[in-house]
């Protein structure tokens, strides 16, 4: 692994180190999903390509499919290599009309680590985030406490099931409270070129040693933003999620990324954005964009 791979690598302060370009597997699940891919020759073949890239960690949830996702990881890449990372997140299941709905009990999050062990055929977790909000547009942080089911996280922390925590869809106060219960590795938020509440937050978990994995690199947009997005790709010949992708790669160096999907030829696509150089003035056009 050298440091100019997919973008550097990023250690985590008592935590791994990972390669900044990762990848999510919830695209390898079905329609809305949920049920199994349609081609699960070519789901076991992007996973196997991404690690054979370079990609060091996996982004998944037992409640992706459900446990479509993990089974899959499990025939593509078991046993999995010392520094291969799996990365997975509760506080949510599936119920009978593909809903997402929150499960965030002491009982339920035993039962979805349990879960998660049994799919992906380990005896502990390397790291699991607590999906806390959602809120109107299913993506934002809601205030209140975490106390209680990030307490239950640390308890199977502290029995060996699962090795680092982290927090996922949280505001700041609750990432302090999360640290005041057990330490975090990782913090998953919704943050892009056009939605940028995280910013301090990003500093923060940067002077910490922590890293921040933002999820949905395209997501938020007015028309005029994309628009000027889509200007900025054409002029560089390369498609508008690569652009994005570059951009928070060149923001925070503790931003890791985990974009998604169900082919080998996007797949490349994604990784050949960790090496995508973009000029002060590019940058400086693209920060203008949430202005």
């Amino acid at each position: 692994m050298t440091e100019n791979m997919l973008g550097g690598v990023f250690e985590i302060k008592n935590g791994p180190a990972l390669v900044r370009m990762g990848y999510g597997a919830m695209q390898l699940a079905g329609p809305r999903v949920w049920g199994p891919p349609r081609d699960r020759a070519e789901a076991v073949a992007v996973l196997r390509s991404a690690v054979e890239a370079g990609v060091n960690h996996i982004d998944t949830a037992d409640f992706y499919g459900p446990h479509v996702t993990n089974e899959i990881i499990r025939e593509a890449l078991a046993p999995y290599g010392d520094d291969l990372h799996i990365v997975t997140k509760v506080g949510a299941v599936r119920d009978e009309n593909g809903g997402w709905p929150h499960a965030r009990s002491p009982r339920q999050l035993r039962e979805q680590v349990e879960s998660n062990l049994r799919t992906l055929g380990v005896e502990a977790l390397d790291v699991v985030n607590l999906r806390v909000g959602g809120g109107a547009d299913g993506h934002s942080p809601v205030p209140g406490s975490l106390a209680e089911p990030f307490g239950a996280l640390a308890e199977l922390r502290d029995q060996g099931k699962i090795r680092h925590l982290g927090v996922s869809v949280v505001d700041a106060g609750q990432i302090r409270e999360a640290q005041t219960i057990a330490p975090i590795v990782t913090v998953q938020n919704w943050y892009n070129i056009a939605h940028r509440g995280d910013e301090a937050i990003i500093a923060d978990l940067h002077g910490q040693g922590i890293s921040y994995v933002p999820f949905w690199p395209l997501g938020g947009f007015n028309p005029l933003q994309s628009g000027v997005l889509d200007t900025v790709a054409a002029r560089l010949g390369q498609p508008a999620k690569a652009v994005a992708l570059a951009w928070l790669l060149h923001r925070s160096p503790n931003i890791l990324l985990i974009p998604g999907t169900s082919s080998v030829a996007h797949l490349r696509e994604n990784l050949a954005a960790a090496t995508l150089e973009l000029d002060a003035g590019t940058i400086a056009e693209l920060d203008a964009v949430a202005a």
